[in-house]
């Protein structure tokens, strides 16, 4: 079978357009993604105690807070925890490291907290903020988001000091609507819920997608996007991987337009395989 190092060469691409790495430059910027986009903006720019952003696996959270990081200000010290997991303590312990606070992570809960605190503080005196963004945060315990909420009640009068964004799958909208995290529900001051992409916004992402590699745009037809829809119900990580396999079929046999029938070819093989675990598999 042909290698990818083929199919971009067949197609005249300059990369591959369906790579599953997260990359900004890539990020098709559907009117969800839009918004979601501004809901993050807002609540750096409001100092919003808690910003809370889901989505499918897949749906290309993480590709959104790696836009938002390269358009931050100089005047916001940003931390970020791509999966933080643990219990009472340990979790302060992955909010120091991430802001590359040097600890005694053998001191005791309040000597670690006073730390964060000074820092924190610190920060405000020299004129920026410190924002906290966790990445997959359905993974954290309903006594970690409490955790995560005492945080923000380091403060000064009426300023926020800390902040904390949070982006992970739907679970995460569950978890904090129990009446446990009632005040930490109090706290999320914006909220996003990205939904799988309709008929129309794959058609466009897959034409995008193929244009910013270099291609041109129509090497999928309107019946090959009708099944790819279908089959991976527009979640993007879904539709790259079967866009991907598809070229290869493609450049295989040196056909330079993707039908519905190599597609359909992909599915018969089983080679493209869409349930919820592999779907976690893969960086998004």
């Amino acid at each position: 079978m042909a290698g990818h190092g083929l199919y971009t060469e067949f197609f005249g691409f300059n990369e591959r357009p369906f790579t599953l790495l997260p990359d900004p430059d890539f990020l098709f910027w559907s009117r969800a993604h839009r918004r979601a986009f501004s809901v993050l903006e807002y609540g750096v720019l409001t100092c919003a105690p808690i910003t809370v952003v889901t989505g499918e696996v897949g749906a290309g959270k993480t590709t959104l807070i790696q836009k938002l990081l390269r358009l931050l200000d100089r005047d916001v010290t940003v931390g970020l925890i791509s999966n933080a997991q643990g219990n009472r303590g340990e979790l302060l312990q992955w909010v120091l490291n991430a802001l590359g606070i040097a600890a005694d992570l053998s001191g005791s809960y309040v000597a670690l907290f006073q730390q964060l605190q000074d820092f924190v503080i610190g920060e405000y005196a020299e004129g920026r903020r410190v924002v906290l963004i966790i990445d997959e945060a359905q993974n954290l315990s309903v006594e970690g988001l409490e955790e995560l909420r005492m945080l923000t009640n380091i403060n000064s009068n009426k300023d926020e000091l800390l902040q904390l964004i949070l982006v992970g799958q739907p679970e995460l909208r569950h978890l904090i609507l129990q009446p446990k995290l009632r005040q930490f529900a109090q706290r999320v001051t914006a909220t996003y819920h990205i939904p799988a992409m309709d008929l129309a916004t794959v058609q466009g992402y897959i034409q995008h997608r193929l244009q910013h590699a270099g291609g041109t745009g129509t090497e999928f037809s309107p019946d090959a996007v009708d099944v790819i829809y279908e089959k991976t119900g527009g979640v993007p990580r879904l539709v790259n991987k079967l866009c991907d396999f598809c070229l290869v079929y493609a450049a295989t046999e040196e056909r330079k337009t993707i039908g519905r029938e190599i597609v359909n070819e992909v599915i018969r093989d089983g080679i493209f395989v869409s349930t919820p675990d592999v779907m976690g598999d893969a960086a998004e």
